[in-house]
């Protein structure tokens, strides 16, 4: 037998007993996904589509790292405006695009904590906070930030917050810092409360105070495959929506 033909067979015998390797999927997810999402990429179903990666931030920061050019498959934002930004320069398979889900805004406090408080125009949040600071996602660009700096303006409140309050850069650094007790107060998701047990739930934010909380998700156009869209079928299914549900998500099919 020739030398490149006997090279030929080898080469095709190893190969043949090498299993194909699985996909790849990258998902960019805000960072108040994380305890619900890693619960769900673990699923069996999940692995069954492809090996998932996640990376987790403020939906601004990977927002703009996939406008840089970073190679995600999946984008799930915490708010709108992030997602249209990425559509309007033509990153999303705007086809794949769906709410998968809905929070809700609250005040959370270490949980040994006594503090009750009310949120409306008469709240003494300067009082409330004593010599310590309240912990926000920057509110000029991170979705929790900017809808917890609405719902202080239309109640009135943001005078009394504008010079005491600690900027974090995704709303998990909030949570932590009023589960260490570093700050009296933080506004979070309240998905993020049931995550963490060393806070507690002091008042929730008025709805109509701030813009509803969605989370659209969707395939990037450069990367937009079967994989990428079994996982955002998978997203929408039972098992998905329980995950959500069960971290403090309102599931937006139930709606």
């Amino acid at each position: 037998m020739p030398l490149s033909r006997l090279f030929g067979l080898l080469l095709f015998l190893f190969t043949a007993t090498v299993p194909a390797r699985a996909a790849e999927l990258l998902v960019f997810a805000a960072a108040s996904l994380k305890p619900a999402l890693d619960e769900i990429v673990a699923l069996p179903e999940a692995r069954a589509i492809a090996g998932i990666k996640t990376s987790y931030a403020a939906s601004s920061a990977l927002a703009r790292q996939i406008d840089a050019g970073a190679p995600a498959d999946v984008f799930v934002s915490a708010d709108l405006e992030w997602m249209d930004w990425l559509q309007q320069r033509e990153h999303v398979a705007t086809a794949t695009r769906f709410v998968l889900a809905r929070n809700e805004l609250v005040l959370v406090a270490p949980a040994a904590s006594t503090l009750q408080l009310n949120l409306d125009r008469n709240t003494d949040l300067r009082g409330a906070l004593g010599d310590g600071r309240i912990a926000l996602a920057e509110p000029g660009s991170v979705p929790a930030g900017k809808y917890a700096k609405a719902a202080f303006e239309q109640l009135g409140l943001w005078s009394q917050v504008e010079t005491r309050y600690v900027a974090t850069e995704n709303v998990r650094a909030a949570l932590a810092l009023a589960a260490r007790g570093e700050v009296p107060l933080a506004a979070v998701y309240r998905s993020d409360a049931v995550s963490e047990p060393q806070v507690r739930v002091v008042v929730a934010f008025p709805g109509d105070s701030h813009p509803p909380i969605v989370y659209p998700a969707a395939a990037l156009k450069q990367h937009d495959g079967d994989a990428a869209r079994q996982f955002l079928a998978l997203l929408r299914s039972g098992p998905a929506l329980a995950v959500l549900q069960r971290w403090g998500f309102r599931a937006a099919a139930a709606d």
